[in-house]
Formats: C-alpha cells, structure tokens, sequence
C-alpha cells in the first residue's frame, strides 16, 4: 500500500509539473514574439505607420473604454453588438445543424429527403448571401445572424452526419438484439458515439461564425468589431485593425475554452 502511494504521488507531482512546465512554456513563446515586435518597430525595422507597437495597442485598449473615436463606439458596446449577432446565427445553426446531420445520418429516408439540397447550398461561400440578405433584411441584427447561420450550419450538419455514421456496428447489433428499437439505438448507441465529431464540427462552425461575422459587418453594418476594423483602414489606423484582430482572436480563444470544458463534462466517457 504504501510504495502504491508513494507511485500514485510521484505520478501526481510529474504531471503537475509537466503541466506547469508546459504553462511556462506558452507564457515565454508570447511574451518573446511580443518583445521581437516591440523592438522591430522600435529600432525602424518596420515602419510605425504600417505596424502598431504592442504597448500602444494596450494603451489603445484602455482608451477605447471612453474614447469613441474612430468608430463612434466603445471597445465594450462593439464587442457585445458582434456577439449578438454571432451568438444568435450559432446557435441557430447549432440547433438545426446538429439535429439534422445525426438525422441525415441514421435515417435513410431523411438522408434521401435533405441530402439533394443541402450538397446544393453547401458550396455556395456564405458571404455570397450578403447581397440577397441586405435585400431582404436590410443591415440589422437579423440579417448578419441570418448569414452566420448558413457559415456555421455546414460543419455542424457534415460532421454530425460522419460521427453518426462512423458508429461501431457492433454496438448497434447488441442494442438491437437485447431488444432496442430503431429509435432507442438511435439515441441510446448512435448520438453519444457521435458526440466527439459533433463537438469538433460546432468548434469549427464557432470558427466560421466569427470570419463571417467580420465580412458581413465589414461590407454592411454600423457597429462591432469588423465594423472598428473597416474605420480603422478608412483612416489609417493600423493600432485599431490590430486591436480589433486582437480582440476577435481573444474571444475566439475564450470560445474554444469554453466549449471544451463542455465537451469534456459532456463525453466523459471518452
């Protein structure tokens, strides 16, 4: 018992450390590629009027708290304008997408019913929509969530659709011969097989969601974070392009945290 515990302590501490080790390790590749920016601009490398320094941009980050210029918003009011509209088209798409592909996938006669139409719009690029939707919706908040929706709708049907598809036969055969309808295999043996291709295609539709959302309020829209961008480049401004990418690849990172702590509560099993 004890040289168990004494095994159990060692292993405990070597992952800590690895783990830490590892934390270290991200922290220094940031802070030596910020501190290579930093010097490039400031010994002229790179000309300041192409390229802000990384301590400007986290001065222009404080300021943009009370500075409305050159947007005519703050940095908090572009922020939540963006995730509404990306919240709101993901997880519409979340919702039909993911239903629909682990349908697509287990149903032969959904699969005969949907598949013609969606191989239809599925190579059709999400920003060719943004004409027809100004059109028909305008520029609001309706239109930009009704475009991220058809971005983040294909990786959410497509690998739903394979993870389902992709369930061990065996498995099936067991829940049928101890009694399992269709129905009951479906959701007792095929969705949580299906879960970790599902969780991999909502990660990438999160992905779509925001490139989308910067072109579509980049070519129509009066507020949020690709809209910053599209006045940064009207005035010249590289600091606030930056910050703007900046602040998209932060909540992107947030996003992806978050979802895989959801995905591993969810399928804990694996």
């Amino acid at each position: 018992m004890k040289n168990t515990k004494k095994v159990r302590d060692r292993l405990g501490r070597g992952r800590y450390c690895s783990t830490y080790t590892y934390a270290m390790l991200s922290i220094a590749g940031i802070l030596s590629f910020l501190l290579v920016w930093e010097l490039l601009i400031g010994f002229n490398v790179i000309s300041g009027r192409y390229l802000a320094k990384p301590t400007e941009l986290v001065v222009l980050f404080a300021r943009k708290f009370y500075d409305v210029s050159p947007d005519g918003a703050l940095l908090p009011q572009s922020m939540w304008a963006s995730l509404q509209v990306s919240l709101t088209g993901l997880c519409l798409a979340i919702l039909v997408g993911v239903p629909l592909g682990l349908c697509m996938g287990w149903f032969k006669a959904m699969d005969r019913l949907v598949n013609p139409i969606f191989e239809v719009i599925r190579p059709i690029p999400p920003i060719s929509w943004i004409p027809l939707t100004v059109l028909w919706l305008g520029i609001g908040l309706r239109a930009k969530a009704f475009i991220i929706f058809f971005s983040a709708l294909i990786p959410c049907v497509i690998n739903s659709y394979t993870g389902i598809r992709q369930t061990n036969r065996t498995l099936i055969d067991v829940a049928r011969t101890c009694g399992a309808s269709n129905v009951e295999t479906f959701f007792k043996v095929g969705i949580p097989s299906a879960m970790p291709m599902t969780f991999s295609g909502v990660r990438v539709a999160v992905g779509n969601a925001w490139s989308t959302l910067v072109a579509a309020e980049m070519l129509a829209s009066s507020a949020g974070l690709g809209y910053m961008i599209l006045m940064g480049r009207m005035f010249a401004r590289p600091d606030i392009i930056l910050l703007g990418m900046i602040v998209i690849g932060a909540i992107g990172a947030l996003f992806n945290g978050i979802l895989t702590f959801v995905e591993n509560r969810v399928i804990r099993w694996r």
